[in-house]
């Protein structure tokens, strides 16, 4: 998670903080419960149930590239 909005805020030219975990359901509020959860998952399964082998960016790969912003925002 503090990858992602590392990644977003540099993008957007904003200042990223952390939070203590015990602020996390006031601060995102119904989203609050799921912040804060360490929830690994894997796609090893559905790989090798659908022989899929995914060859697009990560998320993070993808937001470096600034696909999910608006034209005029700040670059890596």
């Amino acid at each position: 998670m503090t990858e992602i909005a590392t990644a977003i805020g540099r993008r957007l030219d904003l200042p990223v903080t952390a939070i203590p975990a015990a602020q996390a359901p006031a601060h995102f509020g119904w989203l609050g419960g799921l912040v804060g959860r360490d929830i690994p998952a894997s796609g090893v399964v559905t790989r090798k149930l659908l022989d899929r082998r995914p060859e697009h960016p990560t998320l993070l790969d993808d937001l470096a590239q600034g696909h999910y912003f608006g034209p005029g925002t700040a670059q890596t």
